[in-house]
């Protein structure tokens, strides 16, 4: 018992220092880049965006190295699964989600290709090695370029800059070497902590990267998608979670893979397919009115429930 206390403590320590870390790495980095006349535009889809997947980036790069593949896998893709099913279906309880129409055209069914990829992939010899890493990464390079020839279309018409913060060079370098150090440990200690829990309760490594890391990893995504709720401000709460699955697999997976290839267990395969089965239901969803009500918020939940009762199972 004294052994799971431990190592709980350890994973929230560890927690915190991945979501500490990557706010400080974040911060450092755009300071930097806006005294070098870098558009915030071109930050906050790059250094911002890239940000909010440095927590699940160092716990998959971490299990993948140390061989507990199966977490590796099973960190992205429950975060996945809970950002889309949780954070959005409990932010749809508050309000009702309005869904962007280039959401529902384009980001939304390319995030499905990324999980039919992934899964296509990893089911081809039941590992996911460097060639498939790399050809996640290059996805993910012309994704955000896409990204930014999009924002850049979009500003041209009405959006102003927006003010980024300027700290001084040597605290900037500060935060990022101390943010980098945090996420290392972080993850380390996610990744140890985590392993010991599966190990002392009988658990396997997936079903506790799909549950207790899962969650998380995601916990900033839920705390401020359930304040923005309450506001009614939810407009882009869709849009966010959409793009933040897609650089969990193409990222997230593509460094992971890319630096030590990760052997895939038949359960990942089923995961992977669930996370496209709820994406097809959920952009359903988002083509029936153009936006995500209650009612639907509540299906989502009972889904994720479902879901989490046959992992538990199995």
């Amino acid at each position: 018992m004294t052994n799971i206390f431990i190592s709980l403590l350890v994973l929230v320590v560890g927690f915190a220092l991945l979501m500490k870390g990557a706010d400080f790495f974040v911060e450092g980095s755009s300071s930097i880049a806006t005294r070098f006349h870098i558009p915030s535009l071109i930050i906050g889809l790059t250094i911002v965006a890239m940000g909010t997947s440095l927590p699940e980036c160092a716990v998959s790069i971490t299990a993948s190295m140390d061989g507990n593949n199966a977490l590796a896998v099973a960190n992205a893709v429950g975060s996945n699964i809970f950002n889309l099913m949780v954070v959005c279906g409990i932010s749809a309880l508050f309000v009702p989600i309005a869904v962007q129409i280039d959401t529902l055209k384009k980001e939304f069914p390319f995030s499905i290709v990324c999980a039919i990829l992934l899964m296509v992939l990893g089911y081809l010899g039941m590992t996911l090695g460097r060639i498939d890493g790399l050809i996640f990464l290059a996805l993910f390079v012309g994704y955000i370029v896409y990204m930014i020839m999009s924002a850049k279309k979009a500003m041209n018409t009405y959006q102003e800059e927006e003010e980024i913060k300027v700290i001084s060079m040597g605290l900037s370098l500060i935060y990022i070497v101390g943010g980098a150090i945090a996420i290392k440990f972080g993850g380390d200690f996610v990744v140890e902590s985590a392993s010991s829990i599966a190990l002392s309760l009988g658990m396997s490594q997936n079903l506790v990267g799909l549950t207790i890391v899962a969650l998380g990893t995601s916990l900033p995504e839920l705390v401020t998608s359930i304040v923005a709720a309450r506001k009614g401000e939810v407009d882009m709460a869709l849009g966010n979670v959409i793009g933040s699955n897609i650089f969990n697999i193409l990222l997230v997976l593509g460094v992971a893979a890319t630096i030590s290839p990760i052997t895939f267990i038949f359960e990942n395969i089923i995961d992977i397919l669930v996370l496209t089965v709820f994406s097809v239901i959920v952009l359903y969803f988002g083509f029936t009115k153009h936006k995500i009500d209650r009612k639907e918020g509540i299906i989502m939940l009972l889904l994720y429930v479902a879901y989490l009762a046959y992992i538990i199972m199995r």
